[in-house]
């Protein structure tokens, strides 16, 4: 089997109201929807996505400019390519947009590997569960009053979810507590509640905020202080008996053993698109387990299962529903847990239709 030809799509979905955190502004998520054809008839899908579709061309034409390592070869040959694309971005840097290219490539190329043995990838890799705990990350928005919290919160555990993440940032500590009460008096003591601050703090801020946290059953503070301050996050985690979640700004294995050496964080959240596809996830969450330390990836949902299902140490996944129409398959939430897919590869496909609809080219 040979790759013989890269195609993308850029589509731009609007979300169904803007939203903010402590560091963006959202309208919509722009998407670089990449399907490499064999001459098998075999396809491989996968995307990369910006916010409110800023600089998405740039990402195509990254894809594209590495197409000439991919066409040609066999899809099987995944580590020998990816190691190759590596080799060939090093003058352009390795984080940024070039790693992200990688990664898209790579995800694409084991969803042909997982169709040409027709398993599901998590099956592929090496199973270990059937299903994944999940939180819902699509609401509980720092742009949202408190009554609109509460409202989201309780149709939040009426769709099923036994775990949520709400979104900090405010002026003030007591504002953000007070946020924090009222969605924990909505939800009760049996829903987890997670809190995302977007890197707004600094560390002594993040500290006085995770203290007053751990009384509310919190059970963890997300990125509390911003992603490059490997330091900061130290002391915050050392501060607090509430674990500190980060990593989905790392590249690579080498961002994450930098965080672990560090001692940055109780639990990493590698991001799909940052730290370089499906080959070097895994090599992260082998990394991380060799540390004794969990994973929870970070968004892309759908195709983080393949991890999920094959890795021990992955303790959740991030449900965020933005990118759920692109594919014509959907998640199964059943008692606050996602099933793995059972169709072949990544087990998603691309909605050729909605593609059309969205599309930006």
């Amino acid at each position: 089997m040979k790759v013989t030809a890269l195609t993308t799509r850029l589509v731009n979905l609007p979300l169904d109201k803007p939203i903010r955190t402590a560091i963006h502004d959202m309208k919509s998520v722009g998407c670089v929807c990449l399907t490499v054809h064999t001459d098998e008839g075999l396809i491989g899908e996968a995307y990369a996505f910006s916010l409110n579709a800023v600089r998405l061309k740039v990402l195509d034409e990254m894809i594209k400019g590495l197409a000439a390592l991919v066409v040609g070869k066999d899809p099987h040959y995944s580590e020998g390519i990816w190691q190759s694309i590596w080799q060939e971005i090093n003058p352009s840097g390795l984080k940024g947009v070039t790693v992200s290219a990688l990664s898209t490539i790579d995800t694409a190329l084991w969803d042909i590997v997982g169709k040409a043995a027709q398993q599901p990838l998590y099956k592929l890799f090496g199973a270990c569960r059937d299903n994944i705990a999940t939180y819902a990350s699509g609401g509980l928005w720092l742009s949202a009053s408190i009554d609109e919290l509460v409202q989201e919160a309780d149709e939040l555990v009426q769709q099923g979810f036994v775990a949520m993440k709400l979104r900090l940032g405010k002026a003030t500590i007591a504002e953000d507590v007070e946020r924090v009460k009222q969605v924990r008096s909505a939800i009760g003591t049996d829903i987890e509640l997670l809190c995302d601050a977007n890197q707004a703090f600094t560390p002594k801020h993040a500290i006085r905020l995770g203290q007053e946290l751990q009384h509310h059953g919190v059970n963890w503070l997300e990125e509390p202080v911003a992603a490059y301050d490997l330091k900061g996050h130290a002391q915050v985690r050392n501060a607090l008996s509430l674990d500190v979640a980060s990593g989905e700004g790392e590249y690579t294995r080498f961002g994450i053993q930098n965080m672990i050496d560090a001692g940055a964080a109780d639990i990493l959240m590698p991001d799909l698109q940052r730290i370089g596809g499906l080959t070097e996830m895994l090599r992260v969450a082998h990394l991380a387990s060799a540390h004794n330390l969990p994973i929870s990836t970070h968004i892309f949902t759908e195709q983080s299962l393949s991890i999920a299902g094959s890795c021990s140490n992955c303790i959740s996944v991030e449900h965020m529903p933005w990118y759920a129409r692109l594919f014509n398959e959907s998640m199964v939430l059943e008692s606050g847990k996602i099933n793995m897919p059972t169709g072949h590869g990544l087990g998603f496909t691309f909605n050729t239709e909605l593609l059309a609809h969205y599309a930006l080219d």
